[in-house]
């Protein structure tokens, strides 16, 4: 069908130039035309293979083929943890990720079974053999956090992440706000509310996370590292106190936002919408089995149109949290989210 429009459009073209050729015809004029028309016969004779689109592409309506670039998938060392007292090796995500076809890997920080830099380069040796990507590094620490003693220390942990990340090769580190210290029942995944410890305010630890991370974008902009706070729950459930602290850092070229299709109260699709126009990379939750402390179910098709819309071409990574086997479910998520970013 596309390559009977592209001959008629050759055509038409053809026509267009026989015209000028009849109105200008000095041998040089003769010449060009000539030598053009050649290459639109040998156009059209290609064939139709040949003048297929490639992947990722499409036809305008010039008849002119457009290239849009493709989304990435990774998949979260997470997925196939959960946080179980046995770590599951992260060689092992890597080896599955080249398996079922992702382009890389996020690695989860807590779930490295060492900190030496042999076990670094050795992750990072099998990422390249495997031919993935390894561009993010989740961490986890605390701002919301009376004692500036501890916030220290959560601080110093974040610039110990930022040099692990240099050594593994990775860009991009993912950040929280962190959160009052409460418990987290489900209703706390339906409200979002937290309730600041007696003698403080919200407005004192939004200024907490601010300053925090101001010391870590110190050394991430020395060693060229992206820090991508994300809507994870605590302090960041209220999107605009989110929205208050990234727009307090952005003039830093380290400062990024790395947006969850699933940390939201209340309908996800609208703050998702609010968020991916800033967002630099996007985690993608799926719940096979039943989510351990809540799950949604989350309409792809229309994420994915959200997405295009505001124009996301970064990695979208996978965090599988339902019950079922990341054997299964992993593979699962990977087709669900091929197809609905048709990529």
């Amino acid at each position: 069908m596309k390559f009977r429009k592209l001959k008629s459009i050759i055509k038409l073209k053809l026509e267009i130039m026989s015209n000028t050729f009849k109105k200008n015809s000095s041998p040089s004029s003769r010449r060009k035309w000539l030598k053009d028309a050649a290459l639109m016969g040998a156009a059209t004779m290609a064939s139709p293979m040949l003048m297929a689109e490639p992947k990722g592409s499409s036809m305008n309506s010039d008849g002119m083929i457009t290239n849009q670039k493709a989304i990435r998938l990774l998949v979260s060392t997470y997925c196939y943890w959960h946080f179980e007292k046995i770590k599951y090796p992260i060689e092992k995500v890597i080896e599955n990720a080249a398996r079922i076809g992702f382009d890389g890997v996020e690695i989860l920080q807590v779930q490295m079974e060492s900190e030496d830099v042999a076990y670094f380069n050795k992750l990072k040796k099998l990422a390249f053999d495997n031919g993935l990507a390894l561009p993010f590094l989740s961490i986890h620490q605390n701002f919301v956090e009376p004692d500036a003693l501890l916030r220290k220390l959560h601080i110093e942990h974040t610039l110990i992440c930022i040099r692990q990340a240099v050594q593994l090769g990775i860009p991009a580190i993912r950040l929280n706000t962190g959160s009052w210290p409460v418990e987290r029942t489900p209703e706390y995944f339906k409200t979002g509310i937290a309730e600041p410890l007696p003698g403080y305010t919200d407005r004192d630890a939004i200024n907490w996370v601010i300053d925090s991370m101001g010391e870590c974008l110190k050394l991430a902009e020395r060693e060229g590292i992206l820090l991508c706070l994300e809507n994870h729950w605590g302090l960041s459930s209220d999107l605009d106190i989110l929205m208050e602290i990234y727009n307090a850092l952005s003039s830093s070229p380290s400062m990024g936002l790395n947006v969850d299709t699933g940390n939201y109260v209340g309908d996800p699709y609208p703050q998702f919408k609010r968020l991916v126009k800033h967002a630099n990379i996007i985690q993608a939750k799926t719940y096979y089995g039943g989510g351990t402390s809540y799950d949604l179910d989350l309409d792809y098709d229309r994420i994915a149109k959200i997405m295009r819309e505001e124009n996301f071409t970064g990695y979208v990574s996978l965090e599988m949290e339902g019950k079922e086997d990341p054997e299964t479910a992993v593979p699962k998520s990977y087709a669900m989210l091929r197809k609905a970013l048709a990529v």
